[in-house]
């Protein structure tokens, strides 16, 4: 016995006999077995990559810190070009991201400052800057690394730009 449609659209429709839903169904998804085989290679890919990558967060602190001090240099060398000399050591850096006030007076300061804010290393704590003064002859920025203690060696050593 064949029931027509009464509905147009629905004698658009392509017919589906019940083997072919069954055929249909069975080929839509993955079985249980598929999914486990594919968990399983992703478990075996993890724990070969991940033992070589848990040391890397360390090393690419320090990477920041020295590519933060040579922008940082770099930004002090302009300071410098514009204003004939380096900040004071009491100015610091927040010199970069501000004009200071206090002297020596910069005389040609960029009007939108050198950083755009005072950066802290990778561990959360501040650069150190010092001016040594002697008419702008150089300055000392500093890292203190991992342990923030001076001295120290591998990911606790001081990281340190002169000039």
């Amino acid at each position: 016995m064949t029931i027509l449609p009464t509905d147009p659209s629905a004698a658009r429709a392509p017919r589906v006999l019940p083997e072919q839903r069954h055929l249909r169904d069975s080929e839509a998804g993955l079985t249980l077995v598929e999914m486990i085989v594919v968990l399983a290679i992703i478990a075996l890919v993890a724990a070969l990559i991940v033992p070589n990558v848990i040391g890397r967060p360390d090393e690419a602190r320090v990477t920041v810190a020295r590519t933060d001090l040579k922008s940082i240099a770099a930004a002090l060398k302009m300071y410098r070009l514009d204003n004939g000399d380096y900040p004071s050591t009491q100015q610091g850096l927040a010199a970069l991201a501000k004009r200071p006030d206090g002297a020596p007076v910069p005389t040609n300061y960029a009007s939108e400052g050198y950083l755009p804010q005072v950066p802290m290393d990778p561990w959360g704590r501040p650069y150190s800057y010092k001016n040594p003064g002697a008419g702008g002859s150089g300055f000392d920025l500093m890292s203190l690394g991992k342990d923030g203690q001076p001295g120290g060696e591998g990911l606790d050593a001081d990281l340190t730009e002169r000039r």
